[in-house]
């Protein structure tokens, strides 16, 4: 198994580029089904997700070509398959997505019931209710969604979200595309993610209206064609990076990034003592403020708050703040796992159900950890390039599903990180384990 050793104590200095989302990239991949026609996506990231979303797309019978790097063309015109396995489900939430194109195309689907990060239930009874509002007979079968639709095709529908769900407003937006009248989504998702889904739908010839608001409306159309499409910038990954810079008291330019898509985050952490200056619309320049971080309350929210996709990360670097943080996590209920693994590198943090007190700054001493969920991985990268000696972090399989490549760009700027396998990993020394302990 394949692991992360880093040695801290490096500022993190020069470029990085950063990758499409591959959170706009896994719908867009799905919305290929709803076409025989060709898609073609551009500045899709190379990571363990798109992955198996290809398997599954080339599992059901489209076809996948890679004409050059981060860039996917997608035909589905021979679709053989109604239905996505468990075996590559269980591996990735987003696997569900191919649910609404196939019953919308195809009159009927199969989903197994969504696997991935272990962070918190989450159900998707919106997406079937959804369904079920447009026509859709939906059952549960030996661990199977299966849905089917009326002879003559999904209708439009008036859908209320009870709570926000990102992959519930893409299902159902991207069925209600070939559904026969009006669908209104009300309590839409409203990330960057969802407009640039609807975006590539407009383009396939589809009549979405709203996206990125709380209402959207899909006008239903008879067929749709093929397109080509540009992913957008990974807002995770971009703050990710801002705060690899602050915490290491380094200096970096983030290129290919979305500043607005990325608004709440910055500013909470120029909040905090973050020095981050927009070069341009896809371009900042971060470093850490002169009179360094100092604590901050934090609740994260559906966007346009703050994303509760960087809450690790906050917590991380207010380990190294002055004073005392008190972050609230209101999306999952259980994504704190990331916080008794920084305890052992020495943090000072309680927990206690939804919120976790952080007291910094604090010593952090390097030491064996292991990865929960994708951005707890990245807490923990940004915690061992701050720590003294030596971090060993165990399943980095959950960082690679939706970071690029993320050792190889640390390491252009500075970071002493690499890519090790079990057999060649080096025992930590005593006194390692000592001062985590302590």
């Amino acid at each position: 198994m394949e692991k992360f050793r880093i040695r801290g104590g490096n500022p993190l200095k020069g470029r990085v580029t950063i990758s499409g989302a591959k959170n706009s990239a896994l719908p867009c991949m799905t919305a290929a089904i709803l076409t025989p026609e060709t898609i073609t996506l551009h500045n899709i990231p190379y990571v363990r997700d798109i992955i198996t979303m290809r398997r599954l797309l080339e599992d059901i019978g489209a076809h996948v070509l890679t004409p050059e790097l981060r860039t996917h063309k997608i035909s589905a015109a021979n679709i053989e398959l109604m239905a996505a396995p468990y075996e590559l489900v269980k591996t990735m939430r987003a696997s569900v997505l191919a649910l609404g194109p196939l019953l919308a195309r195809f009159g009927k689907a199969r989903v197994s019931l969504p696997g991935g990060c272990a962070i918190g239930a989450r159900p998707i009874d919106l997406h079937l209710a959804g369904l079920t509002k447009m026509g859709a007979e939906v059952f549960l079968e030996t661990g199977d969604v299966v849905a089917r639709a009326p002879a003559d095709g999904l209708r439009g529908a008036e859908i209320n979200f009870e709570k926000v769900s990102v992959t519930g407003t893409e299902n159902l937006m991207m069925a209600a595309t070939l559904a026969r009248g009006q669908t209104i989504i009300h309590n839409a998702a409203r990330e960057p993610e969802v407009r640039d889904l609807a975006e590539l739908l407009n383009k396939m010839g589809a009549r979405v209206r709203g996206a990125g608001t709380p209402t959207i409306q899909i006008d239903g159309v008879e067929a749709l064609g093929g397109a080509q499409h540009t992913i957008i910038p990974d807002r995770i990954e971009t703050g990710t990076f801002i705060v690899a810079a602050a915490i290491t008291k380094g200096e970096l330019e983030i290129k290919d990034c979305n500043p607005e898509h990325c608004n709440r985050v910055i500013g909470k952490l120029r909040d905090v003592g973050v020095e981050i200056e927009e070069i341009n619309q896809s371009t900042l320049y971060v470093r850490s403020g002169p009179r360094g971080l100092h604590a901050g309350e934090l609740s994260t929210e559906a966007y346009p708050q703050f994303p509760t996709d960087m809450q690790a990360q906050y917590m991380t670097l207010m380990t190294q703040a002055n004073g005392r943080s008190i972050i609230t996590e209101t999306i999952f209920e259980n994504r704190f796992m990331h916080a008794s693994e920084l305890q052992r590198m020495g943090a000072r943090i309680q927990v206690s159900h939804d919120q976790a007190i952080v007291d910094g700054p604090g010593k952090l001493i390097g030491a064996r950890v292991q990865a929960s969920d994708l951005r707890a991985s990245a807490s923990l990268v940004l915690a061992g390039l701050v720590a003294e000696g030596e971090t060993i972090i165990d399943r980095v399989y959950h960082i690679d599903r939706g970071y690029e490549k993320i050792e190889t760009k640390l390491k252009a700027v500075g970071a002493d990180i690499e890519r090790v396998r079990e057999s060649v990993t080096a025992p930590l020394s005593s006194t390692h384990d000592d001062a985590a302990a302590a």
